[in-house]
């Protein structure tokens, strides 16, 4: 018995501080710096599939692109089809999540995802991180929490940067297809006062036959102040990229050998985006609970030409389109979370508001030929803004039991101005839109290493608000049917939680979600359409143990199950296509003395790429290498080896119609020529690097 109250008393010390040596004084708190989350433990967890990655293994890891970090987080996987500029794919819990719709990222405490994009709903493009200063990679999958938002129908994870280093250093890296890139970061603390900048330049042509030629800027500055106990932090990033992009092309032409296998279609397609924020964090800790209140601007810009059917619509200038984004996004949040009493029974109380507000100068699709404009498909300028409450009880009914309800309103209000000449007046318009989600969860601890969770709740995605305003089709002229702005999403789970002690964790999560309508991208009609109702289940298990002081394992299983819902149209099935159904994830670190080493596996098994399952896309493994060498304190070499095996996968696969020139002269065209489009993994490549610590 005293060691389930110790266990609840240090249950509702984590729930309210992320730490429990923060509750070692009832009046005060010590002077430590806790950066990043904390992962998922018995008596803290409220759910299965809520954890975060441990820091030492995910800096390990290694990493092709920034946005690989987000594999950190049990069964997703990020692949890229169209340039190291532009945001990965991903995949997670039956979804294929295109840029990121579904998938909720914050880093820093500022959102990644955009609505009503130019490329798509909830682009999260995660090329402006720095992985070395990444302190933290939080996660939770579902819509069960109420402090979680748009996007989050499947997951959300959360990244966080370092406030301080241990020193500064400088790093340079070199690697295969003309990869090149130097690192510089440090900080300084006088007092309670610390500075911290990193400035990252990165330059790649990649295997493709047409270089990538990618040039990357990227800055930080962070201002922090404070104790563990009060604080605030001013942080300012500044980004840009621009890259020449090889896009998917058909599998015909590579296995006929009119295409080699890294070949183009259109040596234009590429783009160019930049990403400049300033955001502040202020929070206060103390017994009595803890207050978290920041806000964020920031300027963001796109331009991205892209061409995927090659001559089909347009046999004389090809088909290639531009989609530009120019917007600055304005945001604030403030939360409270607080000890309180119902009665005989303890509980916590977490409340919070949130304002996302998107100005958009311009959101556009545009008909071009080599990167030159010929027609305006779209051009709209869009203000949204999205109001958000939220409340959730936490309550421990005894030592065995505790349990949480929540309730979270979103509001939902936009404006859209057409400026097309033609169909710009008449696709224009203003509507709002509200959504409640109620949240619930309960815990049961059978004994110190094992506990269960129930957990169910509703959440939502939004839809590109030309959507919902839009009356008829810019390139027909036909009408046009508009879509909901909020999209509600319905999940639960069971799982199941073993940590006998801190070094092993093992997780198992049965899930189901259920949406009312799936999102659908159409990339030459510059918008997102809603799909029919589907239903998404299956299963997850996670395998975290660390062996001994050098050696940590990890294994992450899942298989998901994607169907539409109801009586299929004619010719369609109800399969969900490009759903991911299996992904293994397994890896090997070794850290001790000089040395760190890890080894990497990943498994994205074979998925229906149309709707009746008669297409299906190859399964593909990828293995990664990592090693860093410490010379002395100074001095540290490192290597990492990509897709060591030398796989021939595909990052990305899809089948639908398209036709290229010369299909158009030989008068093979006819309405098009359907087939998969394949992007391929990059072949194997290695990279040296040498930081110098000063």
């Amino acid at each position: 018995m005293q060691l389930q109250r110790s266990l609840r008393r240090r249950v509702l010390c984590t729930a309210l501080f992320g730490s429990a040596a923060a509750c070692a004084q009832e009046a005060s708190l010590p002077e430590i710096q806790v950066s990043g989350p904390r992962d998922a433990t018995i008596g803290a967890a409220a759910s299965a599939s809520e954890g975060a990655a441990e820091r030492e293994v995910f800096q390990a890891r290694p990493k092709l692109r920034p946005g690989d970090i987000i594999e950190s987080v049990p069964g997703v996987v990020a692949t890229q089809h169209s340039g190291d500029g532009k945001a990965n794919q991903y995949f997670l819990r039956g979804f294929n999540l295109d840029h990121g719709t579904d998938f909720s990222m914050k880093v820093d405490g500022m959102p990644v995802n955009m609505p009503t994009h130019g490329h798509g709903q909830g682009f999260a493009d995660l090329n402006f991180l720095i992985p070395e200063l990444v302190s933290g990679v939080g996660y939770r999958k579902g819509p069960y929490f109420a402090d979680s938002g748009d996007f989050s129908l499947a997951g959300s994870a959360t990244l966080d940067y370092f406030s301080v280093l241990p020193a500064p250093f400088a790093e340079v890296t070199f690697g295969s297809n003309n990869y090149k890139r130097l690192l510089a970061a440090g900080s300084r603390s006088i007092a309670d006062q610390t500075w911290l900048g990193a400035v990252e330049l990165v330059g790649n042509d990649g295997p493709w036959d047409v270089p990538e030629n990618l040039k990357k800027a990227n800055a930080v500055l962070r201002y922090s102040q404070g104790s563990a106990s009060q604080g605030f932090s001013l942080t300012g990033m500044a980004y840009k990229s621009r890259w020449t992009s090889t896009d998917q092309v058909p599998e015909r032409l590579i296995e006929s050998g009119e295409l080699s296998r890294y070949g183009s279609l259109n040596p234009t397609d590429g783009g160019e985006t930049q990403r400049v924020s300033l955001s502040g964090k202020w929070f206060n800790k103390s017994a009595a609970g803890e207050t978290n209140i920041s806000a964020y601007a920031i300027n963001y810009r796109f331009d991205l030409f892209s061409d995927f059917t090659y001559f089909l619509n347009n046999p004389v200038n090809g088909d290639q389109f531009e989609q530009t984004d120019r917007r600055n996004v304005f945001g604030a949040q403030a939360s409270h979370q607080m000890p309180v009493k119902l009665g005989s029974l303890d509980g916590i109380l977490s409340f919070g508001a949130q304002w996302r507000g998107d100005r958009i100068e311009e959101v556009g699709l545009y008909d071009t030929q080599a990167r030159e404009r010929l027609s305006t498909v779209r051009n709209d300028k869009v203000s949204e803004d999205l109001f958000s409450v939220y409340a959730q009880q936490l309550v421990y009914f005894n030592d065995s039991w505790r349990g949480y309800v929540g309730l979270r309103g979103d509001a939902l209000r936009y404006d859209v101005q057409g400026r097309e000449p033609l169909y710009g007046a008449i696709n224009s318009g203003k509507g709002h839109d509200s959504l409640a989600s109620p949240k619930f969860g309960l815990v049961y601890t059978l004994n110190p290493a094992n506990e269960f969770y129930l957990n169910a709740g509703v959440g939502f995605h939004s839809n590109d608000v030309r959507g919902a305003t839009i009356s008829t089709d810019p390139q027909t002229g036909l009408p046009a049917d508009r879509v909901p702005a909020l999209v509600k999403g319905k999940g639960a789970e069971l799982g199941w939680r073993f940590q006998p002690n801190e070094d092993l964790t093992a997780t198992v999560a049965v899930w189901q979600l259920k949406l009312d309508s799936e999102l659908v991208y159409v990339g030459d009609a510059g918008t997102t359409e809603p799909g029919r109702a589907s239903k998404r289940s299956g299963i997850e298990a996670t395998l975290k143990w660390k062996v001994d002081k050098a050696w940590r394992f990890e294994v992450d299983a899942a298989l998901s199950k994607a169907r539409f819902q109801g009586t299929p149209p004619a010719g369609e099935g109800n399969y969900v296509d490009n759903a991911v159904e299996r992904v293994l994830s397994t890896g090997l670190t070794y850290i001790e003395g000089p040395l760190t080493a890890s080894l990497w596996l990943r498994y994205m098994g074979p998925r229906a790429l149309d709707t009746t399952n008669t297409v299906r896309s190859r399964p593909n493994t990828l293995l990664n290498f990592g090693a860093r060498y410490a010379v002395n304190r100074h001095l540290t070499l490192g290597l990492d080896v990509f897709n060591i095996a030398g796989s021939k996968g595909n990052d990305i696969e899809y089948f639908y119609a398209s036709c290229t020139a010369g299909e158009v002269a030989s008068g093979a065209c006819g309405t098009g020529i359907e087939d998969k489009h394949v992007h391929p993994m990059d072949p194997r490549s290695a990279r040296v690097s040498a930081r110098w610590t000063f």
